[in-house]
Parts: structure tokens; C-alpha cells; sequence
């Protein structure tokens, strides 16, 4: 599959993919600090690689490292927004 298929999936072939302009994404990929979004929505595209970004759950900012793996996948696919459900048996006296 051709990179630019993979972006596109998900949206019409004569749209681009969606993404935010982060304005600190140098300085985040110089000095390593996280940058802070609510872009659950947002394409990771490859120039994001390397950075690590807090996104928003609708609770708490859950870090997510972005890897090469992660391109052409949203941002919201990797901060969960449900908690996973445990069963605890009560005690008996």
C-alpha cells in the first residue's frame, strides 16, 4: 500500500487528511516536551514520529509516543477513553 493511501483512509480520496497545526512541534522534538492537545481527531502524519503528545480523554491528558507504526492511525485511537472493568468478589466474614 502506497504511503499516501494510507493517510487517506478513512476520508474521501480528493480530501487531505486531517490534521492540526501544532505551532511547538519543533521546539517539542528538540527539548522533548509533550505537547498538549484535544485533537482526538488528528491524523498522525510522519513528521510526528519522535514526539510525545498528551491528548485528551475527556477526563485526563493520557502520553502517547508517537511511532513509526502510528502513522495514518488518529490520535484518539491510542488514549482510551473508557476504563477497563474488573469484577472484585466481596468478602464473606
Amino acid at each position: 500500500m502506497r504511503p499516501t493511501q494510507l493517510l487517506q483512509k478513512g476520508r474521501s480520496a480528493w480530501k487531505s487528511p486531517y490534521f492540526v497545526a501544532f505551532p511547538n512541534l519543533r521546539e517539542a522534538l528538540t527539548n522533548h516536551v509533550p505537547i498538549k492537545t484535544q485533537a482526538r481527531s488528528c491524523t498522525i502524519l510522519p513528521n510526528f514520529v519522535g514526539i510525545r503528545f498528551m491528548v485528551h480523554n475527556g477526563k485526563d491528558y493520557i502520553p502517547v509516543n508517537v511511532t513509526q507504526d502510528m502513522v495514518g492511525h488518529k490520535l484518539g485511537e491510542f488514549s482510551h477513553t473508557k476504563k477497563r472493568f474488573t469484577y472484585r468478589a466481596t468478602k464473606r466474614s
